[in-house]
């Protein structure tokens, strides 16, 4: 009951009070001013909302202008009024029209620690959210200000000063927070070593490091910021304060600002060499076997991070150790785990680990091969595709080197490969070509492929995937890539009768001049091996004409110039198709690039012109 007759008062009180404040705010009567601050202040703290409402109606915002002077006795309640009162969205723009925000910068210069501290709360809180509050902010220059006491009193450690700071750093987040423009003048001022100053000399202090936490995460998803902390020490300050926290809300933090920190490949190794992994793989080994929600996203996000940092060359090699490292054997010790989310950080992390030569060789030489075939087979049937696509892209990249094509082979990767053939997912189809596609290079692996008519099928079928360009292109580059390394007859027959001609010829018209080669490349071998078999398909795909435009596109690649030829000269050997050569007044065009700068092409013209007078 006694707080009903409180409030009543008070809601009484407030009115006058308004109307005495008028009367003193012209007078400036210190005393009299000061009760009636009080009295607001007391309402404030009783209802915000309908006290600010009142404030609004009344008119009073406008007279605070006048009141924020560095000499009254009266300005850091003013000040004070002010931060309450912008806790309301409704209260902000106000604020902005009321012309409180030059004269509240203009105390920013105050030497007055509790003048500081409430017009930094004043500024803070009419700019969280608001575009108008920041603006005006920024016209009247107060964010360099700022910084620049955040920099003068970084090192002094008292409590008030350690509040001041933190106010500040509040104060800069909401002028900049989700605006990339302003955000840039921040890092532009050089606010990005002092937070980071700030964190180190302050990491005692919970309120402050939170504060420079949360600006670091906005900062650092601006790509301008990441050469500026890479210029710090900001590794080590992160990795030393992760390695101290024990609450999970606190490490979430830490992990919010280190991924898109670790995005950097300087930030990435700087992060290795702070211990940062060893921190990763201590919470890996706590978190493995609990079934709390807490515990599993921080293991996800644990085992992500480890994944980034390898992405980086020198962070990558660093953690590699020529195979014997420590972190290399850890992360592969989770590939056979049976958590989801470790296998698929294992897979991820071999890929990025087989990103030369040397550690590709040195992985398949150590039986990696066969841990991933394992956990291949354990997600067959209604299996987690990111791990399928995962282990898949592991074993493309570790098929690159020459010499472990033979040894993955007969290891048994093409056949562990296929049984994802039935997959319905574009990106385990995109890692399932691609690795057979690596693989292939030995002639007697891309017979036994080419002439596997489930394989081929499917090929064809995807070659016509046109909402997923990848997997259309690598089904059009394994089909040709199965006759030029197969050189077989039998392979140009499963072609050519389950449909693929046709897809061979659209794909000597791609854009990408590496394509166009193989694809003619392909044909022209069909021409030369089995050019009964495919000449129906090669007439109603038009490939004739389509020569005919590459070798008269002054655009096109010499080495397209020149395999166009080859393939004019084979394809003459059907009695249709030399026709349609005739039709089509070769001579012509050929005969203008017996004068070509690359001799080679010029070669050719000139015995793909003696063909054609001969034979015509």
């Amino acid at each position: 009951m006694a707080s009903s007759i409180t409030l009543d008062i008070l809601s009484d009180n407030l009115s006058d009070t308004l109307k005495k404040l008028k009367i003193t705010a012209v007078d400036r009567t210190e005393d009299s001013l000061e009760g009636c601050l009080d009295c607001l202040l007391q309402a404030l703290a009783q209802n915000n909302m309908e006290t600010s409402e009142k404030i609004q109606g009344s008119g009073i915002l406008q007279l605070f202008a006048n009141l924020l002077t560095p000499q009254s006795s009266c300005t850091a309640k003013v000040a004070n009024i002010i931060a309450e009162v912008a806790k309301n969205e409704f209260m902000r723009i106000p604020c902005v029209d009321a012309g409180l925000i030059s004269p509240l910068v203009q105390l920013l210069n105050s030497k007055d620690q509790e003048v500081l501290l409430q017009t930094g709360r004043a500024l803070g809180n009419i700019c969280y959210d608001s575009h108008e509050g920041r603006s005006a902010v920024d016209q009247a220059g107060g964010a360099q200000i700022v910084i620049d006491h955040l920099r003068s009193l970084c090192s002094v450690t008292d409590p008030a000063n350690a509040k001041l700071l933190t106010v500040f750093c509040g104060m800069l987040m909401n002028y900049s927070n989700e605006n990339d423009s302003l955000q840039a003048q921040l890092i532009n001022m050089g606010v990005i070593p002092t937070l980071v100053k700030l964190l180190g000399i302050h990491c005692e202090n919970a309120a402050l490091t939170e504060m420079c936490l949360v600006a670091f995460g906005n900062l650092a998803e601006l790509e301008s910021s990441k050469e500026q902390f890479a210029s710090t020490n900001i590794a080590e300050e992160l990795v030393k304060l992760f390695k101290k926290q024990i609450e999970h809300d606190k490490r979430e933090m830490i992990f919010e600002v280190l991924a898109p920190l670790a995005e950097n490949d300087a930030i990435k190794l700087q992060l290795v060499e702070a211990g940062l992994v060893e921190g990763l793989l201590d919470i890996v080994q706590q978190k493995v076997d609990s079934d709390k929600e807490d515990d599993i996203a921080e293991l996800k996000t644990a085992s992500d991070l480890m994944v980034l940092l390898l992405l980086g060359d020198e962070s990558m090699q660093r953690l590699f150790e020529g195979g014997k490292g420590n972190v290399f054997h850890k992360v592969l010790s989770w590939v056979p785990s049976n958590n989801h989310q470790l296998q698929l950080a294992g897979a991820l992390a071999i890929a990025n680990f087989a990103r030369n030569d040397g550690n590709c060789i040195h992985m398949v030489d150590s039986g990696i091969v066969e841990k991933l075939m394992d956990l291949l087979d354990r997600h067959v049937e209604d299996g987690n595709v990111t791990v399928q696509h995962a282990a898949l892209s592991a074993l493309r990249n570790l098929a690159i080197p020459v010499v472990n094509k033979a040894k993955m082979l007969s290891a048994g990767v093409t056949e562990a490969v296929l049984k994802f053939l039935k997959s319905e997912m574009p990106p385990v189809q995109f890692k399932l070509l691609g690795t057979l596609r690596m693989l292939i290079d030995a002639q007697e692996a891309a017979e036994q492929l080419g002439r596997n008519v489930k394989l081929v099928e499917r090929l064809v079928e995807w070659c016509e995937a046109k909402d997923h360009a990848g997997v259309m292109g690598e089904s059009n580059r394994l089909l040709s890539a199965l006759i030029r390394h197969s050189k077989s007859k039998d392979v140009i027959k499963t072609i050519v009768q389950s449909g693929g001609i046709k897809h061979l010829v659209t794909m000597a018209t791609s854009e990408h001049v590496i394509m166009q080669n193989e694809a003619l490349v392909a044909l022209a071998l069909i021409a030369a091996l089995e050019l009964g078999t495919a000449e129906k398909d090669i007439e109603s795909a038009k490939l004739i004409q389509i020569l005919h435009k590459l070798l008269a596109d002054e655009r096109s690649a010499p080495e397209i110039k020149y395999n166009s030829m080859v393939l004019i000269c084979a394809l003459m050997g059907s009695e249709s198709l030399h026709k349609e050569v005739q039709d089509l007044a070769f001579l012509d065009v050929v005969s203008k690039l017996r004068s070509h700068e690359n001799k080679s092409v010029a070669q050719q013209a000139s015995l793909t012109e003696r063909r054609l007078i001969v034979e015509s």
